[in-house]
């Protein structure tokens, strides 16, 4: 994997393939650049993808003490130094370093987010953090999982016996993919404090002077707190995907393809 060094010092690596107009993805919690592979396949026909692998993931270095989402931002901003992409799309937390990257940056000229991972009105939850991060110390990276999908779904599994979703997540998640999200959830409680830092502070994103696309999956509700940003983001697009889930990006890559490509046509 190619590398840059952000200006902490930390290097931070990405994939590349195709190419055209440069687009960075950018992955969002518990994800590495490989799960954007698909994705970025997907896309490699019409632009030179490059797969940002976040700080704390795989070749890149590691948070650091003073990780906030500036450290992501300029993360991003040494990708896009390198390879002069001027087109972003942001998944959850991803969608959340995109949409402050972008603020005041007139060398963003398109970016698509989605279901970002900003806070509106509490949106992101944070008071099961502490309990997660003790049961990480205490060796307990499934009873912390559990923790944390209770945590940040309480309407749903919030609302679910413990050893059910114990249960349920033994089995719907195994081998690597769990491995992975055992290895990425300390980092993860972070990256959700910044989030739910941040609560509060979207109508920043009016001085974003980018094209925005906002995609929520249709399922249920949709994602409320896109929807919410989009009112105060009145020059935004709003697209919302039936049948699609918070996961899209990663399960259903040539959907989310195709809308890509239709968003960033004139790039």
């Amino acid at each position: 994997m190619p590398s840059v060094t952000s200006s902490d010092g930390t290097v931070i690596a990405y994939t590349s393939t195709g190419a055209g107009p440069g687009l960075i993805l950018v992955p969002g919690a518990l994800a590495v650049a490989a799960d954007f592979a698909p994705l970025a396949d997907a896309l490699s026909d019409a632009f030179a993808v490059h797969v940002i692998e976040r700080r704390g993931r795989g070749d890149s270095g590691p948070q650091g003490e003073d990780y906030s989402i500036t450290r992501e931002c300029e993360d991003l901003r040494a990708v896009r130094s390198a390879t002069g992409a001027a087109l972003i799309f942001g998944h959850s937390f991803g969608g959340l370093v995109t949409l402050e990257e972008a603020i005041g940056d007139s060398g963003v000229r398109h970016l698509a987010v989605y279901e970002p991972g900003v806070s509106i009105d509490g949106s992101v939850p944070i008071g099961w953090a502490e309990r997660c991060g003790a049961e990480l110390d205490a060796g307990k990276p499934l009873d912390a999982f559990v923790t944390f999908v209770q945590g940040v779904n309480p309407q749903s599994a919030g609302r679910a016996p413990r050893s059910m979703l114990k249960m349920i997540l033994r089995f719907a998640i195994r081998g690597a993919e769990r491995e992975q999200k055992f290895r990425l959830l300390r980092g993860t409680i972070r990256e959700h404090a910044e989030a739910a830092r941040l609560d509060g502070t979207a109508r920043r994103y009016q001085q974003i002077s980018a094209r925005i696309l906002l995609i929520s999956g249709a399922d249920r509700a949709g994602h409320r707190p896109a929807h919410a940003l989009a009112e105060s983001l009145p020059t935004a697009r709003m697209l919302s995907l039936k049948k699609c889930d918070h996961f899209a990006p990663e399960k259903r890559p040539q959907l989310i393809a195709e809308h890509l490509k239709a968003a960033f046509a004139d790039a």
